[in-house]
């Protein structure tokens, strides 16, 4: 995982003002994380955004006006994004994925342990995706059959060379940048390269989307 300077700055959106006081309790000051603001809806948190400029954002989905899902599209369409983590009390199939395409690089539940939303800020302002562990296998089984399909998917993963090819199937296997690195034969700063060239190539947001694809195409 890539190290985090300094302190990560966190806008918290969910409609409940309990459990925005919650989690501003439980996360400013703690482990380098300040939370530098709050929204209640999706529209609020653009202009929250606009007005902090957070490294990272905590998202509910269901929220009156705009919903988390439409605020994470909207927000990752900005030149200098924030990492976004969904976090809500829905975990199936239909919530997740679409919170991931929509460009969020975390999905946890509201029920999870605050050492753990703590870890996922950090790891998600560092590069580093972070899902609820009863997520990820039930997603990797299933995001096949999503809104993309498999013909659209290779042929997408058809403008890669062989070796950028290589660290996708590492990436949706979900090996950090250091175990690419070991395994491919190549420096962490040429596995960084790589990476930044297939977001570009591929027009996605982050890593998470990146290992969406390689399902969609079969990859692995």
């Amino acid at each position: 995982m890539a190290e985090v300077t300094g302190l990560v700055r966190v806008v918290i959106v969910d409609d409940d003002p309990l459990v925005r006081g919650m989690l501003t309790m439980m996360l400013d000051g703690a482990d380098g994380i300040v939370v530098v603001g709050e929204a209640a809806d999706g529209g609020a948190a653009i202009a929250a955004v606009d007005r902090h400029m957070p490294d990272v954002v905590l998202m509910d989905i269901r929220m009156p006006g705009v919903n988390g899902i439409t605020a994470t599209e909207r927000l990752r369409r900005r030149p200098r994004p924030p990492e976004i983590i969904v976090l809500t009390t829905f975990d199936t199939d239909e919530h997740v994925v679409r919170a991931l395409r929509a460009g969020a690089s975390g999905f946890l539940l509201k029920d999870t342990p605050p050492e753990r939303i703590s870890q996922a800020v950090r790891a998600v302002a560092a590069g580093n995706p972070m899902l609820s562990p009863g997520v990820t296998r039930r997603l990797m089984q299933r995001v096949a059959s999503g809104a993309e399909s498999y013909e659209h998917a290779s042929n997408r993963l058809a403008l890669l060379t062989p070796r950028e090819r290589d660290v996708v199937v590492a990436i949706a296997q979900g090996r950090s940048n250091a175990e690419i690195a070991t395994g491919l034969l190549m420096s962490v700063t040429t596995v960084k390269a790589h990476v930044s060239h297939i977001l570009t190539k591929l027009d996605l947001d982050n890593r998470t989307q990146i290992a969406l694809l390689a399902h969609d195409g079969r990859l692995v």
